[in-house]
């Protein structure tokens, strides 16, 4: 069995220089060489913007190689290794966040929730039928509300639109909000990283704002809130 040595030895850093460079594409290059993704590909991205925000995440790490710190870096292996070969699969993923969005279930009550969830949620819906040619339907309360099939089948379309990687974003951005219609406000620049976070926890930062703030939770959210920020840096790398 490893020790702990062995296990901490595996994830020391190696390497003095992270940095993007050009190799078949926009590599990561450490020390010159160009790492592998877990499936054995080279970490090369479409974008020089992309390839620096993956080698800034390796530059940044110290005496050890903390993955948990390297969002970008595991978005990129994923979209390398997995979904460049599962494009039909991740987008009716990514459409099935629209078959339960988040945004289509308004709360009940109270009044005040429910009055800024409206003034803040309907103009999203508004621009999701308008622009996208996404509409779906509302419900109050948390009972499910079935969406019509040409309106995930849209969902689906617009996400196979989108390269590989900007659909890796979106499946991820998806899930982190619990919304398909976050994912691409923010994948189209309708909404900020950060706006889209704040939006997908109208209710939870409401509850806070009347019980007071949990500190588990609050460092959760933090954690969560940096992530929705690499998601934004990601989508802006992609342009």
């Amino acid at each position: 069995m490893a020790s702990q040595h062995d296990a901490l030895s595996r994830n020391r850093r190696f390497y003095k220089a992270a940095q993007a460079a050009a190799d078949g594409g926009f590599a990561v290059q450490l020390d010159g060489r160009t790492p592998r993704t877990p499936g054995g590909a080279k970490l090369v991205l479409p974008t020089l913007a992309l390839a620096e925000l993956v080698a800034g995440e390796w530059e940044d790490q110290g005496e050890f190689i903390l993955s948990e710190t390297m969002g970008a870096t595991r978005l990129a292996n994923t979209a390398i290794d997995r979904v460049g070969g599962m494009r039909s699969e991740t987008a009716e993923a990514f459409a099935s966040y629209a078959g339960s969005d988040l945004l289509c279930y308004f709360a009940e009550h109270p009044a005040a929730l429910a009055d800024e969830e409206e003034l803040r949620w309907g103009p999203l819906l508004d621009w999701a039928a308008q622009d996208l040619g996404v509409v779906l339907n509302r419900s109050a309360g948390i009972i499910h509300c079935a969406q019509d099939p040409a309106a995930l089948a849209r969902v689906k379309h617009l996400a196979l639109e989108a390269d590989t990687f900007a659909l890796t974003g979106l499946a991820h951005a998806a899930g982190l909000f619990g919304s398909a219609v976050l994912a691409l406000a923010v994948r189209q620049q309708r909404l900020s990283a950060d706006e889209a976070f704040e939006l997908s926890r109208l209710d939870e930062a409401f509850q806070a704002r009347l019980w007071g703030k949990d500190e588990e939770a609050a460092a959760r959210t933090e954690g969560l809130r940096a992530e929705a920020a690499m998601m934004g840096r990601w989508f802006a790398a992609l342009r």
